[in-house]
């Protein structure tokens, strides 16, 4: 075989990136050693220098120090530790290989978590004369909390307890007892003696009582391909670049799903659609590309695109939100402490964050949650982050690119903590109250001394919530308007809740995700709620287009003064009564997500009243609400 030949089969084995983790002592750097002195992957001077270096350690019965491969900082031999995480190379015949060993001891979590964050796998080591340790469950937990799905539980020091089966099922109950509350997939054990080369390469006829895989033949043979998130196209744009005086190719890396010309996408935060014409790969043109490759996209239209801008399916969008909810691996000696200002960098985009509230910090050990006010250096916690432009991003579970993020310090510039976003349950949200302050809530509720009835007689009606939901354009203003008007002229004390004038103000951090839509209709609720014990009629204008946010407000409101209302017309009269072309933004992709356009409206299944407004003047729509308010005993007949 000639050397091109063999460079271009190197070149087409895939690759896995893996990573040894354990407590202090455990044999990682051992581990490895054996597996790249195994693999004959070891160059001749690099062995000569570990044979010396071996020597002076006084290595036992003068064998090779196969830690030395990896520990090779001066303060790392001199210690007999690894403090840095080392990267190693080496292939089989059917596999390359990018191996982290990472550290220890508690005091380089930090470290540990580092070397994690590009892995597919983690190979977990535990002393079978130690047991399970605490920092053993950690990586485990860290392991879960970036993604990785598959961890190899390699059993070391089988030679200190005789290879004992009995030794190795008590390890193996004990962790998986851990591991069975924990996000892990794929859960493996193998005991095995990384000084004597004990079932690394080959099966071991010192424990005949192990039928399993070799530690090699598993690295080899595990199945990663369907790792990757092939279905969500995810472009974080990294550099703009002139071909020539007309065309600009956008450069990046595919952080997932699969890029091809021809293909219709979508640029944001912009929202401006185009179709891919080329794709630019490192030898020319190509047809398809995905994770991770790095490539330049070429568009069919001259559009305006920077970097920071996300290119994604048209059909397919990322959470766009100001506010996110992670779980943080805190980095730095000072504590984390809530309303401290940093800098976020999520994808190619930095941009000023705020940690408004510590949630709960987690007890590594028993998975536990505890209270607290701030994370101290290498602790682990749920953390609400602001950010101070709206962020492009999806739960870390299901794309480790667009999900995670780094916090900087920003007089030091050193990296203090990264984040891995969770997907943020309104429920929770709702249950949990207002997350941007963090302080001690009082459970006693404080009561008026005006009673409702009190107030209902004074007022000459009852307080309500009338809740207007309908399509942009389907005549919920005009007609919340014209029932205050018609309410006020009665002496009924009413007042209008608009979506839109409440986004000047109270909202205007908000955006039009799900989740921002969601936090609005809470919002007003809440508002709505407070006019109501005072005894207000309030008349709700909100698009509000998921079914589950106007169940969450019926909920704060109460099911007795929740009114829902389907201020309902076609859309094709919706397109010509909305103002300023919104629609047409909307097609053309200027606006990302628009109900009955780019996103789905829900409407009422069982509404209180519906209008059909393109039948009906809004006089009648007024006189249909007044009876129904008179009917279900909210104004006098």
């Amino acid at each position: 075989m000639s050397v091109v030949e063999l460079l271009q089969q190197n070149e087409r084995k895939d690759l896995l990136r893996f990573i040894t983790a354990g407590s202090v002592d455990d044999g990682k750097s051992t581990l490895i050693g054996r597996l790249l002195y195994e693999s004959n992957c070891i160059f001749e001077d690099q062995l000569d220098s570990v044979q010396k270096a071996s020597g002076r350690r006084g290595s036992f019965h003068d064998e090779l120090d196969l830690s030395l491969l990896t520990d090779g900082l001066k303060a790392e031999r001199e210690q007999g530790i690894t403090i840095d995480v080392a990267y190693r190379y080496f292939s089989t015949p059917g596999r390359k290989f990018i191996v982290a060993d990472t550290p220890g001891h508690e005091q380089y979590t930090r470290n540990m978590a580092t070397g994690a964050s590009t892995a597919s796998l983690m190979v977990i080591l535990v002393d079978a004369s130690q047991g399970v340790l605490v920092q053993s469950k950690r990586h485990a937990f860290i392991a879960s909390l970036l993604g990785i799905q598959h961890v190899v539980v390699t059993v070391n020091k089988m030679d200190l307890v005789d290879y004992r089966q009995e030794v190795f099922e008590e390890i193996r109950q004990d962790f998986s007892d851990y591991a069975a509350k924990l996000d892990v997939r794929d859960l493996t054990f193998i005991p095995v003696s990384a000084l004597e080369g004990e079932n690394i390469i080959s099966h071991s006829p010192k424990m005949p009582w192990y039928s399993g895989t070799t530690l090699m033949n598993y690295l080899q043979t595990v199945h990663i391909a369907s790792d990757a998130n092939l279905i969500d196209l995810r472009f974080p744009v990294q550099m703009v670049q002139r071909l020539d005086d007309t065309t600009r190719a956008y450069l990046g890396t595919v952080a997932s799903g699969v890029m091809r010309p021809g293909q219709e996408v979508l640029v944001m935060p912009t929202g401006t659609r185009s179709r891919i014409a080329r794709l630019i790969g490192p030898d020319g043109d190509l047809d398809e590309a995905y994770p991770p490759l790095a490539c330049s996209v070429v568009l069919e239209d001259q559009v305006d695109v920077s970097r920071g801008n996300l290119i994604v399916h048209s059909h397919n969008l990322p959470h766009v939100g100001n506010t996110v909810e992670a779980m943080l691996v805190w980095m730095s000696e000072e504590p984390m402490q809530p309303g401290r200002n940093y800098v976020l960098k999520h994808t190619t985009r930095t941009m000023g964050a705020t940690i408004s509230a510590l949630r709960y910090r987690m007890n590594v050990e028993t998975l536990h949650r505890q209270d607290g006010d701030q994370l101290e250096l290498n602790e682990i916690g749920r953390v609400v982050v602001d950010v101070s432009q709206p962020l492009m991003y999806d739960a870390y579970a299901n794309n480790r690119t667009t999900g995670g993020f780094i916090l900087i310090d920003r007089v030091t510039n050193n990296t203090v903590a990264a984040g891995m976003i969770l997907e943020r349950d309104p429920n929770e949200l709702l249950d949990s109250g207002e997350h941007h302050v963090q302080q001690p809530r009082s459970e006693h509720v404080h009561t008026s001394l005006v009673s409702p009835g009190d107030r209902a007689q004074r007022l000459g009606h009852q307080a309500c919530t009338v809740w207007l939901t309908g399509l942009v354009g389907s005549g919920k203003t005009t007609t919340a308007y014209s029932l205050e008007k018609r309410l006020f002229d009665q002496d009924v004390s009413c007042c209008v809740l608009n979506g839109a004038n409440l986004r000047l103000g109270l909202s205007r951090e908000l955006s039009f995700s799900a989740e921002d839509r969601y936090e609005q209709a809470r919002r007003a609720a809440e508002i709505a709620k407070t006019l109501n014990e005072a005894g207000l009629v309030v008349i709700c204008d909100f698009t509000s287009p998921y079914a589950k946010d106007r169940d969450a407000v019926r909920q704060i409101v109460g099911d007795d003064r929740f009114v829902e209302i389907h201020v309902d017309a076609p859309l094709e009269v919706c397109r010509q009564r909305a103002p300023e072309d919104v629609y047409g933004q909307a097609d053309r992709g200027e606006i990302c997500v628009f109900p009955g356009v780019t996103a789905p409206y829900e409407a009422p299944a069982e509404p209180a009243l519906r209008l059909p407004t393109a039948e009906i003047p809004v006089d009648e729509c007024v006189e249909r609400l007044v009876a129904l308010l008179v009917r279900q005993g909210v104004l006098a007949s």
